[in-house]
């Protein structure tokens, strides 16, 4: 460094032939001792983040970059009284109460001023999950259908009432544990009405009201075993039995408008569309002279209120509906096709047993609630729309749901 500068001053210089140095001059001036001795004779000027004397910017660069000299920034304060020093230890009211204004105490008070820019506090809300949105507008069509809703609070259901009272056969594979999920505690339920009970085992055994039944040996302990309900059908078939009984009493048949909105279950395989546990619509009506027309109709009102205009039906098969219908709606945004529910009217197997007149027809149809939900939400995942898996804050920013009514 020190042959550098003795080069660039020209203090020294190389003979070009023998490659020596030889003294250029006979006295030299120590321009970098002078710099820091007046470095040291000087001071910062903080406020304005420069050196004050003498002093050139290339000249503390210069030192900078042999760190002969390191900048610093020292910050000065000058603390005067303010005009508010006397309040400084008085605690400052937030308020005007009564009692200030009761006793006069409020004229020597000092008050906190208020800062109207200020955000307000968020207060403590509650979200509601799409889910419950969707089954509001559900509800809200069905009831200006004039449709009543049914009691569905009973998870826990009998085999019985879940499939034999709808006329589904002991040995379906619906009823096998890979499908349905059976209790341990308690195991069995108990049937209070023996004569139903029978009637309903006669028809599965031997058939009756123009049926051959299924031709087996009906067990009544299988009856008997308590199940999560695999379907809400189960509340409707309690339901039918109830309004039954009201015909017994007086002769005389109500029709009636049944919805539930409710959770079911089932031993699913778990996927991006598949839950063990998930919400089904339902939808019936009883009246005398019902026929697929009818259902028809009801089923393009019903989805018409939904948005759903254009509707397609196709023939299918349920052990407890004939005929019955898969449903089918046209969607726009996928272009194609897509099932949106299953329909059919109530066979008689399932009907007469209960006591309900010969001409007294039952039309259903039933959907998902998940499935609507996850192409109004645009959510391609079931498991981020229901379980342990869902975003919250997807939940507190979702928006509202407004079916096309």
């Amino acid at each position: 460094v020190a042959m550098a500068n003795a080069l660039k001053n020209k203090w020294l210089v190389l003979d070009k032939e023998t490659k020596a140095l030889k003294c250029a001059v006979s006295t030299i001036e120590d321009e970098i001792g002078i710099l820091l001795k007046k470095i040291a004779a000087i001071s910062l000027d903080a406020a304005e983040g420069s050196v004050s004397g003498d002093l050139s910017e290339s000249d503390i660069k210069s030192l900078k970059q042999r760190k002969l000299i390191q900048v610093k920034t020292q910050r000065t304060f000058d603390i005067k009284k303010g005009p508010r020093f006397a309040d400084a230890r008085k605690v400052e009211a937030t308020e005007l109460t009564f009692d200030m204004m009761q006793s006069g105490s409020w004229a020597e008070m000092s008050f906190k001023p208020y800062n109207f820019d200020a955000d307000g506090k968020v207060p403590d809300f509650g979200c509601l999950h799409p889910l419950l949105k969707v089954r509001e507008q559900f509800r809200m069509i069905f009831v200006r259908m004039g449709f009543e809703e049914m009691p569905t609070d009973n998870y826990v259901e009998s085999s019985f009432w879940n499939f034999d009272a709808l006329f589904q056969p002991q040995q379906h594979p619906a009823r096998d544990a890979h499908d349905t999920f059976f209790l341990s505690k308690p195991s069995t339920a108990t049937i209070p009405d023996q004569e139903y009970m029978t009637r309903v085992k006669t028809v599965h055994e031997v058939g009756g009201y123009g049926s051959l039944g299924y031709r087996y040996r009906w067990s009544e302990d299988e009856a008997k075993k308590n199940i999560l309900r695999t379907h809400t059908t189960a509340v409707s078939s309690r339901m039918l039995y109830l309004l039954a009984k009201d015909y017994e009493k007086d002769g005389v048949f109500r029709p009636k408008k049944y919805f539930s909105i409710d959770r079911v279950f089932r031993n699913e395989t778990l996927d991006a569309t598949h839950l063990a546990e998930f919400h089904q619509v339902e939808g019936l009506i009883a009246a005398p002279g019902l026929s697929l027309a009818d259902l028809k109709g009801v089923i393009a009102e019903f989805f018409e209120r939904m948005g759903m205009t254009k509707l397609r039906f196709k023939p299918a098969h349920n052990p407890y509906t004939e005929p019955s219908m898969e449903i089918f709606s046209f969607h726009e945004g996928l272009n194609r096709w897509v099932e949106v529910g299953n329909s059919g009217i109530f066979r008689p197997e399932m009907l007469r047993p209960m006591g309900l007149p010969e001409d007294v027809r039952v039309i259903a149809w039933g959907l998902s609630l998940e499935r609507p939900t996850m192409i109004m939400y645009g959510i391609k995942n079931i498991r981020d729309l229901f379980g342990h898996k869902v975003n919250i804050g997807s939940i507190m920013t979702n928006p509202i749901c407004r079916l096309g009514m």
